[in-house]
This record gives C-alpha cells, structure tokens and sequence, in this order.
C-alpha cells in the first residue's frame, strides 16, 4: 500500500523497491564485512544470490531473517520462549510496546515468536541515531523498519513527533500492520523500565478522537522482555561510571556499533517475551474528563504495571536482590547455592571485561551497577504485585 508523502522519509521500503535497494546493498562492503562477522562460515557469493532472488520483504523475513534468528537463538541463548501470544487476534493490528533490553534483538525476537505463532511480523520503530551508515538504514528498512528522528531541535522535535504519530496511526488502521516501539528513547541501562510520558503524548497527535480514543485507536498491546543475562551488562555499567566522572559523556557512534555487536553475538542464557491483553479495556474506564496530567499518569502506571508484572524472573535476578539487600531473602526458594555461585561467576566475567579500571571504588562501583541492573526486575515486579 502506498503511503501519504508525508512519510516518504521514515516509510519501509516498497516491495517495488525491494530489489533495487537489496542490489545496491549487496555492493555495500561494509554489508559484507558484517555479514562475514556474524555468519562466520557464510558463501557470500551464495549468500547474495539468495537475497536477490527475493522481491519482497516478507520473504525475506521468512526466508532470511528467521534463518539467520534461528542460527544466533541457538548459538546465543539456552532458548526463547513467548507467553500468551494466543490472546492476540490475528485479524487485528497492534502496537507492542516493551521494556528495551538489546539494541538489535528485542524487536527481532518478538518477529520470529510471532513468526512461530502464524501471526504477521510487526514493522519496527528504530532511532535513526543508530542508522550510523546508509546501509545499515537501507538493510532495516528492507526487513520493515521505520525511522524515529532524533536530536532535532524544539520545532522539528513537534514535526518529527506529529510524523511519526501519523505514521504509526497509517500502519495500523490503512496498512493494517502492527508496530514495534519501545516503552522510551534508549535502553533503560539501569533496568528500571519506566515509559516515557513523551512517549504517550506522541502516540496520542493522530487521530480523529480525543486524547484516549486516539491512543485506542492504535491498541496498545504491553509486552515484558526478560534476558537472563545482558551480554551489554558492563558496557552500561562502565557508561554509568564514566558519566559519574564527567556527566557531559557521550558516547561515539563507535560505541553504539560495539553495543550492538556484542547484543548480538554475546551470551543471553534463557530469553523470554510475554504478551499482556491490549489495554484499551484499561482506556475505557478512565474518564475523558479528567485532566490531561492525571490521564497520562493513569496510562503510564497501567503499561508499566503490566510491564513489570509479566517478566520472567531467573536466579541470577534473586542473587542480585539479596546481594544489594545484604541478606537471604530468596536463598533456598528461587536459587540454589550453585545457582548463586553461577551467577557470581558470571558477573566477575562481566567486570573483568571492563578495561582500565584499578581504583577498588570504581570496581565497587561498577560491581554494584551491573547488581542493580539484575535487581531492579525483581524489585518492580514486587512492587506491581504488592510483595515488596
């Protein structure tokens, strides 16, 4: 379906397209040297003559991305589960909105579960701060991708919004394409999954309705993301502590690519994505009377709830609790002393891997960041369970 030209600049590519836009990037040698890097044993030669025997994006998906995905869950995970897909009806269109973990993989995986589960992939909502090159930007707008325009200043931030509003508002009602977006701008590194109120406000532009009856419009689907381990666990906490030492740090678009990699390539133990019901039942019993402030934090609480609710909990998570609490509390219930030995072992890996860090201060310190950010699912789900 042909989209309004006001979204020319942020649309997935056409199947028309499809062709045309994969010839240029096979060409791409810096396609090629990523290719090589992640399928160590690929015949790229094969490789691309696959890719240009497709015409379509969802053949790609199915035939491409979903071998490839296969191949990284089995080298890279001890397996990735969903819950509660067969709620979703497969005749309707949804935004899912989740927690954000992996740079690359949260999206990806929930395409591949609904892959699993007959049910049409979603297309993507992907920062164009990460679109470093033209490729990378040609590659996830072949495999359904839209971009969200970022660091722009206050006008075009309230264009760029107003555009992505109607664009999102187009896929699900017109393309009748569900969305992937994640529940903020950026990874929440210290895992504290919290949506962003900017966020909702966005969502709400487009529409012929009000405030609520827009956000409806879209159905809201939540769903908790739960990694047993986050291969970027010390990247964010080194991040943590160069921004304590100097809080104007940011990082490079090298920085972002190394992430990125080590998402993809690194370790994750058991993954897994739980679906929550669309909230729009949640919408109708809030009053379009009230005001606007107290609507949106309403919202809020009812996402994050559902959010934080649903995770899949692993040891690793338990250990983490009590070693910040200073006590047992789960010792024996949710983790075994082997367990806990585990996951001991594993973090010292984790912060050995941090480089050039001698002071014992900052060791603690990158100690205790990587510790909150296992402990901080617990500690939410607690809290939306009424069990703190």
């Amino acid at each position: 379906m042909e989209c309004p030209k006001e979204f020319e600049d942020i649309r997935p590519f056409y199947d028309s397209e499809f062709h045309d836009k994969m010839k240029e990037l096979v060409k791409e040698p810096k396609f090629e040297h990523a290719v090589r890097y992640v399928l160590r044993d690929i015949d790229y030669d094969v490789f691309c003559q696959q890719l240009l025997a497709l015409d379509n994006k969802k053949d790609f998906q199915l035939l491409i991305m979903r071998s490839f995905l296969e191949g990284l869950t089995q080298k890279t995970t001890k397996g990735l589960t969903g819950g509660n897909f067969e709620i979703l009806d497969k005749t309707k269109s949804y935004t899912f909105m989740s927690n954000h973990r992996d740079i690359v993989l949260d999206a990806s995986f929930l395409n591949l579960l609904l892959i699993y589960h007959g049910i049409n992939t979603s297309e993507i909502a992907i920062g164009n701060n990460l679109l470093i090159f033209d490729w990378i930007s040609d590659l996830v707008r072949l495999n359904k991708s839209f971009i969200v325009k970022r660091n722009l200043g206050v006008r075009q931030t309230l264009d760029a919004a107003r555009q992505l509003s109607g664009y999102i508002h187009f896929a699900i009602t017109q393309k009748h394409e569900s969305v992937w977006i994640a529940q903020r701008e950026g990874r929440a590194k210290d895992s504290d999954d919290r949506t962003q109120e900017s966020l909702i406000k966005m969502l709400s532009i487009a529409g012929d309705g009000d405030f609520l009856d827009n956000l409806k419009e879209i159905n809201l689907v939540p769903v908790s993301i739960s990694y047993e381990y986050d291969p970027c666990d010390y990247l964010k906490a080194y991040e943590f502590l160069l921004k304590r030492d100097n809080p104007e740090f940011k990082k490079s678009q090298e920085d972002d690519l190394h992430s990125m990699e080590t998402g993809l390539l690194g370790f994750k133990g058991r993954v897994h994505f739980q679906i929550s019901p669309c909230i729009n039942e949640e919408l109708d019993k809030l009053s379009a009377c009230e005001e606007k402030s107290e609507l949106l934090s309403h919202i809020l609480t009812i996402i994050d709830k559902a959010i934080h609710a649903n995770y899949r909990l692993y040891p690793g998570n338990y250990v983490a609790y009590d070693m910040l609490q200073g006590e047992k509390r789960f010792a024996g219930t949710h983790y075994t002393d082997k367990e806990q030995t585990v996951f001991n072992n594993y973090l010292y890996s984790q912060l050995a891997k941090v480089p050039n860090v001698t002071k014992e201060e900052d060791k603690a310190f990158l100690k205790n960041a990587i510790l909150t950010m296992y402990a901080n699912p617990l500690k939410n789900q607690l809290a939306a369970l009424g069990k703190e």
